[in-house]
Formats: C-alpha cells, sequence, structure tokens
C-alpha cells in the first residue's frame, strides 16, 4: 500500500469519525450517518489495498 493511498484512507476514517462526534454533539443524525460512512469506505479503501498489497508479493 503506498503512503499517499494510506494516508488517503485514514484520512477518510479520521474525518468519519469528526462528523460522526459532532452530529452526536448537536444531535444531527444524517451528520452522524455520513460520518459512519465515511469510516466505513476508509476501512473499505484500506481492505482493497490489502487485497492487492497480497497478490503483488
Amino acid at each position: 500500500m503506498s503512503a499517499s493511498n494510506k494516508a488517503s484512507n485514514i484520512g477518510d476514517k479520521v474525518k468519519g469519525k469528526v462528523k460522526e462526534t459532532a452530529g452526536k454533539a448537536v444531535g444531527n443524525e444524517r451528520l452522524k450517518a455520513e460520518g459512519k460512512g465515511d469510516q466505513v469506505k476508509g476501512d473499505v479503501k484500506q481492505a482493497g489495498e490489502k487485497v492487492k498489497d497480497a497478490f503483488k508479493h
């Protein structure tokens, strides 16, 4: 996994956690759901990168 892809995936997860926390704090269910979605997106992208790496070696 390249460093830029890894940083992007971690960035998605962090952005998602921030959105989720903000949504909880202000009682905004939509923002909270978007945050969870961003976290899942980061997890899925990270898993895809790991699969690609496994086939490279």
